[in-house]
């Protein structure tokens, strides 16, 4: 446990920073992804269609409804005081002549593809963070591209002249601090922040720049008179753990301190696992409508699981935000299952252990760690309870494979304001219209 600070000045403090810069990593960050992406596409079609990035314009939901958030903005646009996130009838209100465009995810999704493979000329380590950002460890290449500064630049360089967008770069020993530098004046810059450099960058930010500080917890460290990322370090982080909980208070004051040991993990091939994701129509800030998608999540895996009759040994749900950034938290069971009760208990109570109610526009729940005909250690009193619970989950499937995956629902799902369907899969899909949820299979 981290213990409380002690001494004061700043230059004390400075020496509390304890990552080394023997790393070095970048962050790559699309500016304006969305709407930079559909300016490239529309002039890619067309070369005398406007460029939505020389006009007021933004990408957000259903126009015609006035439903949905604005998800990117063109530079006009932010003159007006438009600002991603906010809804399209606000935008509107303030910028009557704003363009909006609907998303079109998967002509971003093939703009990402491009950037990764460019970015893989540069290091086999890379990790994609969201479908506009990725993270590059170059300690063991940047010898072959030169100063880290002239790298980085080669690599906006290039983004901007072969796929006709820009990047900002962040350059530093650590995941979060690179992430932190990217976040400084854009479009089209380089910024370093290493770790001699958080006391005059990065403390004086206010606390909503850190990284997974959401406004929730933002309010509850302004409360106690905390408003700056260097106010929550020079905090005793038992008081933070007192108000926020014992990890995140304790990430916090990590985060705050530029303290992060978590390396660069580019996807594992080979690892398997049963997963689903649903993207809502409207951002979940609550935990009543979280766990109810969490209920058709877990319905949808467990099936999948006794279908292939395999069982999961971990459990892990994720969060990402409008901009698609994600958070995560992981547990492994005391023994593998393949239970819907299982896996929604267990994915309710990672989610509880670490979302403090910041908005959010997908959830996900996905197993890994998979065993076929697993032995399964059971406590005597758990035994004829979990029996009954496996039969009667059986069941449901055998009847759902015969007569249809509506034929038995919950009666939760049943009410008229249910977030999303009772399941969520490829059987199932969730994208017929706009105002639907959209639900992916992994």
């Amino acid at each position: 446990m981290i213990g409380s600070i002690s001494g004061s000045p700043c230059s004390n403090r400075r020496n509390r920073i304890v990552e080394s810069r023997k790393r070095l990593i970048f962050h790559i960050d699309v500016n304006s992804a969305f709407l930079s992406w559909e300016s490239v596409y529309r002039l890619s079609r067309d070369p005398k269609a406007q460029d939505l990035r020389l006009i007021p314009s933004a990408v957000g939901g259903d126009v015609r409804s006035r439903h949905g958030i604005i998800l990117a903005k063109s530079t006009p646009a932010k003159k007006y005081g438009v600002v991603t996130a906010e809804t399209i009838a606000s935008a509107l209100r303030k910028c009557p002549e704003l363009v909006i465009v609907p998303s079109r995810f998967d002509i971003y999704s093939g703009y990402s593809r491009q950037m990764l493979a460019l970015l893989s000329e540069y290091t086999p380590d890379i990790e994609k963070f969201s479908i506009d950002e990725a993270f590059l460890d170059m300690t063991e290449t940047i010898h072959l591209f030169g100063p880290p500064r002239k790298a980085a630049d080669q690599i906006r360089r290039r983004i901007r002249e072969e796929l006709n967008f820009t990047v900002n770069v962040g350059i530093s020993s650590n995941k979060l601090l690179a992430k932190m530098a990217s976040d400084f004046e854009k479009p089209d810059k380089t910024h370093t922040l290493f770790p001699s450099e958080i006391v005059a960058k990065m403390w004086p930010l206010p606390l909503r720049d850190l990284l997974f500080v959401g406004e929730s917890a933002a309010d509850k460290m302004a409360r106690i008179g905390l408003h700056t990322i260097g106010d929550a370090a020079s905090c005793d982080p038992d008081i933070l753990r007192a108000h926020l909980g014992d990890k995140y208070g304790t990430q916090v004051y990590r985060y705050a301190n530029g303290i992060d040991q978590d390396p660069v993990a580019p996807p594992d091939p080979t690892r398997k696992g049963y997963g689903n994701s649903i993207t809502l129509a409207q951002d979940v800030s609550d935990f009543d409508t979280a766990s109810q998608v969490l209920l058709a999540l877990s319905e949808t895996v467990g099936a999948r699981l006794r279908e292939a009759s395999v069982r999961c040994n971990s459990v892990t749900v994720e969060l990402k935000d409008w901009r698609f950034t994600s958070q995560s938290h992981q547990c492994v069971l005391k023994s593998p299952t393949d239970s819907t009760s299982v896996l929604y208990d267990t994915a309710c109570r990672l989610l509880k252990e670490f979302w403090d109610k910041t908005p959010v526009r997908l959830i996900g729940l996905r197993t890994s760690q998979i065993q076929e005909d697993p032995f399964e250690q059971m406590s005597l009193f758990e035994d004829e309870r979990q029996k009954k619970m496996r039969a009667m989950e059986k069941a449901v499937d055998h009847i759902r494979g015969r007569y249809g995956i509506d034929s038995v629902q919950r009666a939760s799902f049943l009410k008229e304001n249910s977030p999303t369907p009772h399941a969520v899969s490829r059987k199932k899909h969730l994208n017929q219209a706009s105002q639907h949820n959209t639900g992916k299979e992994f």
